[in-house]
């Protein structure tokens, strides 16, 4: 690979060039406050398409929401990861990145603002249909993207991987518009029966268009091979729940974008 700068439109960007998928850093602002996201986009692909935003863990912007990225631009959609912290920071302490997020969840207007932000980056990207937008969130993205579900942001669907399904704010909205989908492990500890519950009735008082899937088994992150292969520890990987929950996903985009063909079987 060849990593090159790049300038586009006034944003500084650097490019990871590969056989197919070229990835960027996109640096905007908002908010009084600098950020880094990654653009990931097939070149070759023509004419305008759908585009997906990227939430991350509470990690922040690592290889592992990149890659997600970079698999979603192979099959032909643009994808964006939001930045939620600043200066691209990131992290592998847990600790510290359950502070970042805090910081993050406990004011849900900076999470709006600061999603907001980047949505708007994808929005404008010159291959991206902006009337086809979805959203998608691991752990801490969840939360993020059922927040902006919850705020009728401009998008026509939302999917949270085992994300948190706290309730919302006051600001949020007494009816939701985006389509929603939970993909939640059963086995989740982080996330209470009472929270699984309490989001079924908000989403119903909303007249939301959603549904959840459950995966036997499953724990927390359990999409990330990272999060190792030992559930007791209530954080681990589950190959089949990654494989259905992403296959759940695409079914789910097929139904937002009947008109556009995504590519392979990745």
């Amino acid at each position: 690979m060849k990593r090159i700068p790049l300038l586009i439109l006034g944003v500084a960007v650097t490019a990871t060039l590969s056989a197919k998928t070229v990835t960027k850093v996109v640096e905007y602002d908002a908010g009084g406050t600098h950020f880094n996201g990654v653009s990931a986009v097939d070149p070759e692909r023509e004419g305008k398409r759908p585009g997906v935003l990227l939430i991350p863990e509470y990690w922040g912007v690592n290889d592992y929401i990149t890659s997600r990225a970079t698999m979603l631009a192979d099959i032909g959609y643009v994808a964006f990861v939001a930045d939620m912290y600043g200066e691209g920071r990131v992290t592998k302490d847990s600790a510290e990145a359950g502070k970042w997020s805090g910081e993050v969840k406990g004011d849900r207007l900076m999470m709006r603002l600061r999603a907001n932000a980047a949505l708007e980056q994808l929005k404008a990207h010159p291959d991206v249909n902006p009337d086809q937008i979805a959203a998608i969130g691991f752990c801490f993205g969840g939360t993020t993207v059922l927040e902006m579900a919850r705020s009728n942001f401009d998008v026509l669907g939302v999917v949270s991987f085992h994300g948190g399904l706290e309730k919302g704010d006051a600001e949020s909205s007494p009816t939701i518009k985006p389509k929603v989908v939970v993909l939640h492990g059963s086995a989740d500890p982080h996330v209470s029966d009472a929270s699984v519950a309490a989001l079924r009735d908000d989403l119903n008082a909303a007249e939301a268009d959603w549904y959840m899937v459950a995966y036997g088994h499953a724990v927390h992150a359990f999409t990330n091979p990272a999060a190792g292969n030992d559930p007791s520890k209530g954080v681990a990987y589950n190959a089949t729940a990654d494989k259905r929950s992403w296959d759940a996903m695409r079914h789910f985009f097929d139904e937002l974008f009947p008109d556009f063909v995504a590519s392979g079987t990745h």
